[in-house]
This record gives C-alpha cells, sequence and structure tokens, in this order.
C-alpha cells in the first residue's frame, strides 16, 4: 500500500481545521515553548527552509498576545499557533522520529500556514519595519 504524498493543499487544509480548535491558551503554549519550536525549525531538514518565516510566525504570536499588535484577525493568529504547535508534535500525521519524511507533513502545515496568512503577515513585517529605529 502506497502512502499518499502531503501536499501544500493538504496542509492548508490540516490548518484551517485545527486553527477552529486553538483557545487563548494555546498563544500562552506556543510562546512558552518558543525555544523547542526553535530547534524544531533549525534541525530539521525539511523545516530549516522556513527558518526565518518561523521567527516572524513567533513575533507576530508575541506581539499579538502583548497587545502590541491587534490588526491581525484572531483567525490568522489561530492559524499561526496551531502550525507552531502541529510542528511540535512528534505524533502527528507522519510522526517525527522516521527519518526525513517524519518532517514532511511538518513542512506541509507550515507552508499551507504561510499561504492562508501571507497578507496579514506581510501587513504585520511592514508594521514592524516602521517601527525600527533610524
Amino acid at each position: 500500500m502506497t502512502r499518499k504524498k502531503l501536499t501544500v493543499k493538504d496542509g492548508k487544509r490540516i490548518v484551517k481545521k485545527g486553527a477552529a480548535r486553538i483557545k487563548d491558551e494555546d498563544f500562552k503554549k506556543v510562546l512558552a515553548k518558543s525555544a523547542a519550536i526553535e530547534q524544531r525549525f533549525a534541525h530539521a531538514r525539511p523545516l530549516n527552509r522556513f527558518f526565518e518565516d518561523f521567527k516572524l510566525l513567533m513575533a507576530i504570536v508575541r506581539d499579538y498576545k502583548t497587545g502590541a499588535y491587534k490588526k491581525i484577525p484572531r483567525w490568522s493568529v489561530a492559524v499561526i499557533a496551531f502550525a507552531l504547535l502541529y510542528v511540535l508534535n512528534p505524533f502527528d500525521i507522519i510522526a517525527d522520529f522516521i527519518v526525513i519524511i517524519g518532517f514532511i507533513d511538518d513542512a506541509a502545515v507550515v507552508a499551507g500556514c504561510l499561504l492562508l496568512v501571507e497578507r496579514d503577515l506581510n501587513e504585520y513585517r511592514e508594521w514592524k519595519i516602521a517601527r525600527l529605529p533610524g
């Protein structure tokens, strides 16, 4: 039996479904586990290409949670939180302990997340740049 290859479209579907279950305490969980999530992005080969995106995603969750940035819809932050927590879960669709392919579903979910919130991320990036000194 062959396993169906996960696509970005699958990732978007997974993220949409998961984001509906995100609660406010999950934002705190993302922030509390940021170092562990960062390790996944930095060292899991399919995910390390998203490392710069990870930093932006963490920053937007942090700024949303502290109230520094509220222009993003809660749903978009829920999408981001779900994707970040999904990456941390070792027993998701494809278990992460399966060498290399264990992180393919994580990459599909992150890619799906980025597509779903692309406009919000761009607006946030512009807001962040405008706040830089000088």
